[in-house]
């Protein structure tokens, strides 16, 4: 009796593994076929070429195909394995490339003919998932705040920070609720009906906020001596800071700054000076700015003063006497005679230079009674002019919030506890403290924090059926606005024509249009591609001295203005590999080397390809999230762009793995070589086959997204060959590589955006969908918004099962 051998080893198991799903996902595009191939194709082709190794006695990856060619598709059965084979058969990870392979005509064959069967059955046998009651995150919930009630304010600093699932933080499993959250709900709501309302304390008080370390000087020796620190500051300026403030009554305020400056001439002595002025405010949301006044034409002329940083040492020795500027929301109001400034040594390091350190705002002072703020308007719809005539005002006035706090048509039932807060506290105080009262109970009634979604009267478990048009609503507002819908889009679900596929179409093309789409750039994409990683980057100042907060700041404001001007103007996604335009101000465009770009605002700039950039990859935001803050890395560029561009994400890595060697021989090694003597390692090999070429590629950046020619002092070599044998080379390289496979980009970009939108993990039941969209928008010349309205049209977002 012969017996098989099988391996004993797990590290091999776990290498074999990896060769599996590394050695062909950039293999040449297989040809398309106009028509799927017969049934009968399928089971030659497993026994020819799978089942050799995916057997009931080996079972490699868990997979055998004994229990599969006997199968009839149409019947759904293992369709989770059907498209674990699917996915690696299309790309060529399937067989491995040691292993004979099917020509391409017999594999363009058996993809058409699986992937028309699990869609075919996909469209008879819808399955939505579970459906899972949902917490609004907290940026959700200040967002619902604002637009409810008209309220300026950001509150989301307010909640804890949420956790994150499946690469977001609107994940409906991961969105717990504890008891000190809803501690922090109780006092955000009391904090925001007491704002909302205007019924705060007259009593002064004084609220602080640090200026990040912005880079700013005002006394030169810097290229941002000319710069305004904010684009909230007026044009003119230089230096300083803003910070937003909400002034409680029409009153005047004190506000102060403190200076990182000597202004005693004494230069061993250290000292924060403080100056300030009083100013008068309108009651609401304000941005209060400090910057120093600059003699020169404003930002956007041509002409633009610069210092030399080389020839000018800093800390500056001779004191400079300049005008503190007060504005308030981009205006100045007024000015503090600084008569002898001089930065302090203090914060000596070049990058995080701060001229001011604090801005602290006082009062009310002289307040003058109740203004008629946008929230008091969208609250106190009415006015009651007797006792009589308060609780019919008080039901009015909850009626319409609660509405449009529930997001639905509200009943007695929703009402009556709110109204009984009212009477409570109308006994004791007043109407509008009883109006107060309700907002609050509002802001953390279960109705506003959590989705809701109701299955129809007596359907059975397991059924599917579509969502109410209201709960649609909600699905879709929150999904592209991050928020609750208006009234618009609430009026037509309650007239139950959302349903209608012209209608959601319309109504969606309105949304993307709207300023609050901007949601999606800050939520979805600061996630997708990492962005809200930016701010925890920390370069090292010692290998990277031109690194500074400004930078930061431009690196973030590309990306997020590149997917923006993407997405509001319906380009390709194809942008997002290689487009021929970004956004620059001054300060990013001489980080690039790109000349004729002036001034601190951001703007279109079209590119050359000599500049080296253009798409995602080209971006200083991602390279510098992508790196450590000393060096560059290989391995997390390569498994960004597989994670995040083509849902390909290699295995994790086993266990013990070792560290690169930096030093060999007692010589530096650049990455490729650290590379290389890691990769001598057979289960490390086998790991990095897929990543390192797509790092190696990008090797022409550094840690912070300049660009470089040389590494630890020798020529940096950018040449990569894929596990197919396809070579490349450099930025331009990488991007041909991806543009043959714009299908697969197309297909996991929306893999991303259906997760979003969703708010839970897609499975193999999801993926007939994915396939869906992503084919109608490459009809579509890859546009973007078509792969948004093909999310919101497809199944998963329409429908929902009953649970069993």
């Amino acid at each position: 009796m012969s017996v098989r051998r099988r391996p004993t080893l797990g590290s091999s198991v776990f290498a074999l593994s990896v060769v599996l799903a590394a050695t062909a996902v950039f293999a040449h595009p297989a040809p398309q076929v106009a028509t799927a191939a017969p049934r009968e194709a399928a089971p030659p082709m497993l026994g020819t070429y799978c089942a050799s190794c995916h057997n009931d006695d080996d079972r490699i990856a868990n997979l055998s195909i004994d229990d599969l060619r006997s199968v009839d598709l149409t019947n759904g059965d293992h369709g989770d394995a059907w498209e674990k084979i699917l996915r690696r058969v299309r790309i060529g990870e399937m067989p491995p490339a040691s292993k004979p392979q099917p020509d391409p005509v017999s594999r363009a064959a058996f993809v058409a003919w699986l992937e028309s069967s699990l869609d075919r059955y996909a469209v008879a046998h819808p399955d939505p998932g579970r459906a899972t009651i949902r917490r609004l995150n907290r940026v959700e919930y200040a967002n619902a705040v604002r637009d409810l009630l008209g309220l300026e304010v950001n509150v989301s600093r307010d909640l804890p920070q949420d956790n994150s699932g499946y690469g977001f933080d609107n994940i409906a499993d991961v969105l717990s609720v504890s008891p000190t959250l809803m501690d922090r709900y109780v006092a955000v709501a009391g904090k925001v009906g007491r704002m909302a309302t205007g019924l705060t304390s007259p009593r002064p008080f004084v609220t602080a906020y640090e200026l990040p370390k912005d880079g700013s000087i005002a006394n030169g020796g810097r290229p941002a001596y000319n710069e305004r620190a904010s684009d909230d500051l007026p044009l003119g300026s230089r230096g300083g800071g803003s910070i937003a403030y909400f002034a409680r009554y029409d009153a005047t305020y004190e506000v102060s700054g403190w200076l990182n400056a000597n202004t005693n001439n004494e230069t061993d002595h250290l000292n924060e000076d403080k100056v300030s002025v009083r100013v008068p405010l309108k009651a609401g949301a304000h941005v209060i700015g400090l910057s120093f006044h600059r003699e020169i034409a404003p930002d956007e002329s041509i002409q633009t003063l610069r210092n030399d940083l080389d020839k000018v040492p800093l800390p500056t020795a001779a004191p400079v006497p300049l005008p503190l500027d007060v504005s308030v929301d981009g205006v100045r109001v007024a000015q503090i005679s600084v008569p002898s400034y001089r930065l302090s040594p203090r914060y000596a390091q070049q990058n995080f230079l701060r001229d001011v350190q604090q801005i602290d705002v006082a009062g009310p002072f002289g307040p003058t009674g109740m203004a008629n703020t946008p929230s008091r308007k969208r609250i106190f719809t009415c006015t009651p002019t007797s006792a009589a005539t308060e609780r019919p005002c008080a039901t009015r006035i909850v009626s319409a919030l609660a509405r449009r706090a529930y997001r639905r048509p509200v009943t007695q039932a929703d009402l009556a506890p709110l109204l009984r807060l009212y009477r409570a506290e109308r006994a004791s105080s007043d109407f509008e403290h009883g109006v107060e009262a309700m907002v609050e109970a509002l802001l953390v009634s279960p109705n506003f924090l959590f989705l809701v979604e109701q299955d129809p009267a007596g359907s059975a478990p397991g059924s599917v059926h579509p969502v109410s048009d209201v709960e649609l609503a909600s699905r879709l507002s929150f999904f592209l606005w991050s928020s609750i819908p208006d009234d618009a889009l609430l009026r037509t679900a309650e007239q139950n024509r959302l349903h209608d596929p012209a209608m959601l179409k319309a109504q969606v093309a309105r949304m993307l249009a709207d300023p609050r789409a901007a949601a999606l750039t800050s939520n979805f994409a600061g996630q997708w591609l990492y962005l809200r990683n930016l701010d925890q980057q920390r370069p090292d100042i010692t290998a990277y001295p031109q690194f500074d907060a400004r930078l930061r700041a431009a690196m973030g404001q590309e990306t997020s203005l590149f997917f923006g001007y993407v997405l509001r103007t319906n380009r390709s996604v194809l942008d997002f590999i290689a487009a021929d335009y970004t956004f620059l101000n001054q300060r990013l465009a001489d980080h690039y080397g790109i000349a004729g770009v002036r001034g601190t605002a951001m703007r279109r700039v079209s590119l050359d390809p000599a500049e080296h950039r253009g798409g995602l990859l080209g971006q200083a935001s991602i390279l510098t999230v992508t790196s450590y803050g000393n060096h560059t890395s290989v391995v997390k560029r390569g498994k960004w762009i597989l994670e995040n561009l083509l849902a390909a994400a290699p295995p994790p890595p086993p266990p013990d793995v070792p560290a690169l060697v930096t030093v060999h021989a007692g010589r530096a090694l650049n990455a490729r070589q650290q590379l290389e003597l890691h990769r001598t390692s057979p289960a490390c090999a086998a790991c990095h086959v897929k990543m390192d070429p797509l790092g190696f590629a990008l090797e022409n950046f550094d840690a912070i997204g300049g660009y470089r020619l040389a590494d630890a002092g020798q020529p940096i070599d950018v040449s990569a060959q894929m596990p197919d044998g396809t070579r490349f080379a450099g930025l331009a390289g990488l991007q041909k590589i991806l543009l043959a496979h714009k299908d697969e980009f197309t297909s996991a970009f929306t893999e991303r955006l259906l997760t979003y939108a969703l708010a839970r993990g897609l499975t193999p039941r999801d993926m007939p969908a994915v396939r869906h969209v992503a084919n109608g928008a490459a009809g579509d010349g890859y546009r973007i918004q078509t792969i948004v309205q093909g999310v919101v049209a497809s199944d998963p977002f329409r429908l929902r099962k009953t649970p069993k």
